[in-house]
């Protein structure tokens, strides 16, 4: 993992920032996803996908959703999460998450050329 980006501070940003983004990091994508041995990351990354529409995390989302499909998820799996989600979330925030797996699945189309 590469972790030089998070020792870097923005603009504005507090000595300790780093610090922060780092240990996030670290903790999710170093001890979290590597754990495949009950769960694997196809299905972490659905958990993932499913999380972060719940608590309407757009911009993670966004990420959790490529993720997903580069871990083998497809778009027809996806559209089931969101599917159940607005039974359990409601309508409102399952379309808020909707709407940016559209816009992923929009943008795989281009990359892939189709």
């Amino acid at each position: 993992m590469r972790l030089e980006r998070f020792l870097v501070r923005g603009a504005g940003e507090p000595d300790n920032g780093a610090d922060f983004k780092r240990l996030a990091t670290v903790h999710t994508f170093g001890d979290s996803w590597p754990r495949t041995d009950v769960l694997d990351t196809r299905a972490r990354a659905l958990v993932s996908v499913t999380i972060a529409a719940a608590l309407g995390t757009l911009e993670p989302l966004r990420g959790q959703l490529r993720i997903a499909l580069n871990n083998g998820v497809t778009a027809e799996e996806i559209v089931e999460v969101f599917i159940h989600l607005e039974a359990y979330a409601g309508a409102a925030r399952a379309f808020d998450g909707y709407r940016i797996a559209l816009q992923v699945f929009a943008e795989r189309a281009q990359t892939d050329g189709g």
